[in-house]
């Protein structure tokens, strides 16, 4: 099969873990020890989230005073290169040494008439205490959102519109080789008087990991997270995880914007568009995901939702 991994930035860095590049490292190895488990005889494209990673980055840059802070599009090239260095160095270590890696900075075009721009809703950088996180956007002119029982900094998430680089994208993969691409949802970008220019924005990695896998005719979409499931009344004692589910069946139980409503929502497109199934699970699963064993499946096959 044709795989599109998407691995979450919450995943690669978990919710409360000081976010330093030895636990990055720890959890990229999880996730490539898993992946490597199902490399025989498959084609793989890995995607991934950054949100942690970018806004850590954007921390670091606005304690020097020296200039203006690097804009968030440069921010994602940084972390695509960083996030996938680390996945080339971990996977590779596992598996033939004749299998070729390579990282592709991915521009990706969003719309600039987009109506997320007026409404900031992507979650990045660590979480906060509610007190701690007013404050910075007090200091920072932030908008903040609640996560959990903390709260993140949000910025605006434009919609993908087109992958620049898929057709090397496509070239390597025809020759074998195991691609990194559309880290973070790729760079944002938006042309302006026929030029392009990036964007101060963050795309949705799910999202463009959906596009990325219909525009490769992937057969399998598998969306790694830090749950092992999207779940009925999540974190209510009534709280059950669905194990297979219709796209529409789905999009009526209504999901956090900031959390699982994206992959829900790049889970269900996938599967409407191409009849084929996309999973949402957790990242020490992905074996099983692959294997129809863990999971949310997500498919038009028959109608429904069915819980574990």
């Amino acid at each position: 099969m044709r795989l599109v991994i998407a691995l979450g930035g919450n995943a690669l860095l978990r919710r409360g873990e000081a976010m330093t590049a030895e636990n990055q490292r720890e959890n990229v190895r999880t996730a490539c020890e898993q992946i490597a488990r199902v490399a025989a005889g498959n084609q793989l494209v890995i995607a991934h989230g950054n949100g942690p990673q970018v806004g850590l980055l954007a921390l670091q840059g606005a304690a020097y005073d020296a200039a203006n802070p690097y804009p968030l599009d440069v921010l994602g090239a940084e972390t695509e290169g960083m996030i996938g260095y680390m996945i080339e160095q971990e996977l590779g270590n596992l598996l033939p040494v004749e299998v070729p890696f390579a990282t592709l900075l991915t521009q990706v075009v969003v719309d600039g008439a987009d109506p997320a721009f007026q409404k900031p809703t992507k979650p990045i950088g660590p979480v906060y205490a509610k007190d701690e996180a007013e404050r910075l956007a007090r200091d920072k002119g932030w908008s903040i959102a609640p996560d959990g029982d903390r709260f993140r900094r949000v910025v605006p998430s434009p919609r993908p519109q087109r992958i620049i680089e898929i057709r090397p994208i496509q070239w390597l993969l025809d020759k074998g080789s195991v691609v990194i691409c559309a880290g973070g949802g790729g760079i944002p970008t938006m042309y302006r008087d026929g030029k392009l220019h990036g964007v101060e924005a963050v795309i949705d990695k799910d999202l463009c990991s959906a596009l990325l896998a219909r525009q490769l005719d992937c057969d399998l979409l598998v969306i790694a997270t830090d749950v092992d499931a999207a779940y009925l009344d999540w974190g209510q004692p009534t709280q059950k995880a669905i194990a297979a589910a219709h796209p529409d069946e789905l999009e009526r139980l209504g999901f956090a914007a900031g959390s699982m409503g994206p992959k829900v929502q790049a889970a269900c497109e996938f599967a409407r568009l191409t009849g084929r199934v996309a999973v949402i699970g957790s990242l020490p699963e992905i074996e099983a995901i692959v294997q129809g064993t863990a999971g949310t499946r997500v498919s038009t096959e028959r109608a429904g939702l069915t819980l574990r």
